[in-house]
């Protein structure tokens, strides 16, 4: 078993299992997927349609398409949908620490990562807005979070912001060449 920031050697094709907790070790979502290579932003995964989703009191199967980015750097992981997911988002960021991942044998990885609670969401009738701040704040006081690890969130939302407001790639998702247009060609090849 291999374990760490990058993946390791992981080939188009595998399964990788999104396992995302919160600070206080509780589970969050567990979201399939298939490794579908990396770029300049970092590792893409492709979620299918029908795919079934699951966190503790809440599952679903997939109504569409999405893939998902892990970064190279910084604290977060971004899904992107296009027209053919049935709600309006196009981009969802979840503001994440603790990028880990672990070869569980060939063709099989999970990708762990600590949910920080807030998100940065790109809908196509709201706009860009920041949510969960909310809970955030909650948790913060809850589960004890770190003065630092308070800051680095507020920062790398703040950014995250300006960069998913501007377009700025990879969350450029209304350009036909854009990265997450060309991710989800790969993954319904």
């Amino acid at each position: 078993m291999t374990a760490g920031r990058e993946p390791g050697a992981l080939q188009p094709g595998d399964l990788v299992v999104a396992r995302n907790r919160k600070w206080d070790g509780t589970a969050h979502w567990v979201v399939p997927g298939r490794y579908l290579g990396e770029d300049i932003h970092g590792w893409w995964i492709f979620q299918g349609q029908g795919e079934f989703c699951s966190r503790p009191g809440a599952a679903f199967y997939t109504a569409s398409d999405a893939v998902l980015l892990v970064p190279r750097a910084g604290e977060y992981v971004a899904t992107f949908y296009d027209d053919t997911y049935p709600g309006d988002f196009r981009i969802y960021v979840d503001l994440a620490t603790a990028h880990h991942w672990k070869t569980i044998r060939p063709g099989v990885t999970e990708f762990h990562m600590v949910d920080m609670d807030l998100d940065v969401i790109r809908s196509a009738t709201r706009g860009v807005f920041v949510d969960d701040e909310d809970e955030f704040e909650d948790h913060l006081v809850q589960m004890d979070y770190p003065v630092e690890t308070v800051a680095v969130m507020r920062d790398e939302c703040a950014a995250l912001v300006v960069a998913v407001s501007t377009m700025e790639a990879p969350f450029d998702v209304s350009a036909p060449e854009s990265a997450s247009a060309e991710w989800f060609r790969k993954g319904r090849a």
